[in-house]
């Protein structure tokens, strides 16, 4: 009975292939090469859910780079300098008055003068006055500086401007400044001392005589740069008084130093002292400088 029922059924199959219109001739439909995955859902877990991550740590304190050896390559720059430099000054910009150079001496005639091989005959009958004075002195060394200006050919060093009278200390000057100065003396300041004071001189202290050196201003060479003045800081009497010059000296003295210092202004062209100035507070300043018309400048 089985028999029976299996080959009546592989009749109908075969019937089936064979019979024309039936489903060996209808066309099979053309499926996709990958079928499209549907889309999650976004309620839908995912059956295989990736393990989460754990938490990411905090980073760690980046470390100090180790310090460069002295010798390593770019470790050789200068230090900056302690103080920051000024800054460069602006064309025209005028300097203070204090950072100002002085004034460059004017030229003066007298500068280049120098000496001859022998004595000019003035010179050798000035000397011989000297000594018909009583002065002591000695020839020099002629002194020139023609950087500044300076010039001395015939210089006198003398000790004694007269007969027991010393200079001290000894003062170099020219000839007819030393002539001047002990004239100065015998006329007018051994007759005052006795007079107003009742000594003689002892001795007189000077305080600068020749100086290569232009004046305080700075605009002419000094009378000193030429051997051509005598600076007088104090006279000692015979009897030991010693008389300073300055601005408050007692009254017996007050009245010698006046009366020789007002006498001074003729033999002398250029007469300073105290109340001049400060740079001639403690000493008279007596020069033969030039003037027109033989004037004389006297404070």
């Amino acid at each position: 009975m089985r028999e029976i029922r299996f080959a009546t059924v592989a009749a109908l199959a075969l019937a089936a292939l064979v019979w024309p219109g039936g489903p060996a001739d209808a066309k099979s439909p053309k499926l996709p090469a990958t079928a499209p995955l549907p889309a999650p859902s976004e309620n839908r877990e995912p059956e295989n859910p990736a393990p989460a991550a754990p938490p990411e740590a905090p980073p760690a304190e980046a470390p100090l780079p180790a310090a460069r050896p002295a010798d390593a390559p770019g470790t050789d720059k200068a230090e900056p300098p302690a103080v920051a430099p000024a800054p460069p000054e602006k064309p025209g910009a005028q300097k203070a008055p204090e950072e100002s150079a002085k004034p460059k001496p004017q030229p003066d005639p007298r500068s280049d003068d120098t000496a001859a091989e022998t004595l000019p005959p003035a010179e050798t009958a000035c000397r011989a006055r000297l000594k018909a004075l009583g002065v002591d002195f000695e020839d020099r060394k002629a002194e020139r500086d023609p950087a500044i200006g300076c010039s001395l050919p015939y210089p006198v060093a003398v000790k004694t401007l007269a007969t027991a009278v010393p200079l001290k200390p000894d003062a170099v000057m020219n000839c007819a400044m030393a002539e001047t100065t002990a004239r100065f003396l015998a006329d007018v300041v051994e007759p005052a001392a006795k007079a107003e004071l009742g000594s003689g001189l002892k001795s007189v202290e000077q305080a600068s005589a020749y100086v290569c050196r232009p004046r305080h201003s700075g605009e002419k060479l000094s009378e000193h740069a030429f051997g051509n003045a005598l600076d007088i800081a104090a006279f000692v009497l015979a009897d030991g008084t010693r008389v300073e010059i300055g601005p408050a000296p007692p009254q017996k003295q007050a009245a010698f130093l006046a009366k020789v210092r007002q006498a001074a202004c003729g033999p002398f062209k250029t007469v300073l002292g105290p109340g001049s100035d400060a740079d001639h507070a403690a000493h008279f300043h007596l020069d033969l400088e030039p003037r027109r018309n033989g004037g004389t400048f006297c404070q």
